[in-house]
């Protein structure tokens, strides 16, 4: 459905000055975009100060390239219009040259925040390399996209897709975040490895099958069911939280769907309940993306890939066991 364009230029506007107020944005740098229809967008033109933008600094432009109105369009068109070709669910980005994130992933490739609000709202954010001053290969950026909202271009700065463009300002803001914390720790000589266990301990060492199942089949299921009740770790972080609860998993496609009651972190029955606490909800290729460990399921819960019905602040409660359970998921392996 074709959108108002005025009211986009005027959205695009208030994110630039918010973006220049908050420091995430300087001098000529940045450029923001968001769908018009299936086929147009609004993009920042060419050279314009994402604090000081005017409605006449925002071009009209055809996913093929084509301006339709306004001046030049910004260097960065091509990463744009490809992501729109590539994803049409989203209806915005935005590219800055953010100081902290910049600087992080000069010396590293991966940023694995261990702030809980940022590791569930982030997750890993995954680089590519760049090479030239404006993108002109955007495949990498691409399927970087396809697991993370967020990914960086090393050497140059990030790239954020959402539904709004509130959506991106909110990720490029917590990567920045995630960098400051990282590079203060560093300062204050603080644990820079992420810790994989509590109190030091190590995880319980699963015995790997080389069995794969269907995904959403009762056999899928039942070996998940078996892995979790036999944990002692999850048998431990789900005494010490009190996780009771009921819990349910649906795929899109075919509404398929299996309930687990727990009882302090153990699964005590299964069966097709939709009435339950919490319902999780993908489409076929998120769900695949989690069991293959491509995607966590708490950022793709808040990165809105994976929809959620329940009270997410009392399921985050209950985040250290569910970890461990999806990570035990995750050891199913499908086909």
């Amino acid at each position: 459905m074709k959108k108002d364009k005025e009211s986009l230029r005027r959205k695009i506007i208030e994110i630039g000055k918010l973006l220049w107020d908050k420091g995430l944005v300087s001098g000529l740098n940045g450029n923001i975009s968001c769908r018009v229809s299936e086929d147009t967008i609004l993009l920042t033109g060419r050279s314009t100060c994402l604090g000081l933008l005017k409605e006449e600094d925002i071009v009209l432009m055809a996913l093929d390239g084509t301006v339709k109105e306004g001046g030049e369009a910004s260097s960065e068109r091509l990463l744009h219009t490809d992501v729109y070709k590539q994803f049409e669910n989203i209806q915005a980005i935005i590219h800055t040259h953010t100081i902290y994130t910049n600087a992080f992933f000069l010396e590293h490739e991966n940023l694995s925040p261990r702030i809980f609000e940022s590791k569930i709202y982030l997750g890993r954010v995954r680089s590519a390399e760049q090479m030239t001053p404006s993108v002109t290969d955007t495949a990498p950026v691409i399927e970087l996209l396809k697991e993370n909202n967020i990914t960086v271009l090393r050497n140059h700065g990030v790239v954020a897709i959402g539904r709004e463009l509130f959506d991106c300002f909110l990720l490029i803001q917590a990567l920045e975040d995630a960098a400051k914390i990282e590079a203060i720790s560093h300062l204050y000589r603080m644990q820079t490895e992420i810790c994989s266990s509590d109190n030091g301990e190590k995880d319980a060492i699963i015995e790997q099958s080389d069995k794969r199942y269907e995904l959403f089949s009762q056999e899928q299921i039942d070996a998940i069911v078996d892995l979790v009740n036999n944990d002692e770790k999850m048998a431990r972080l789900g005494a010490q939280t009190k996780m009771t609860m009921t819990l349910a998993v649906k795929l899109n496609e075919t509404g398929k769907l299996y309930s687990f009651k727990f009882e302090n972190g153990r699964i005590v029955e299964t069966g097709n309940d939709e009435d339950v606490e919490f319902l999780i909800s993908a489409d076929e290729n998120v769900w695949r993306a989690v069991f293959n460990r491509e995607i966590d399921p708490f950022v793709a819960t808040t990165q809105k890939k994976m929809s959620l019905r329940g009270d997410f602040a009392r399921i985050s409660r209950w985040y250290a066991p569910c970890s461990r359970l999806f990570e035990l998921w995750q050891d199913v392996k499908i086909i």
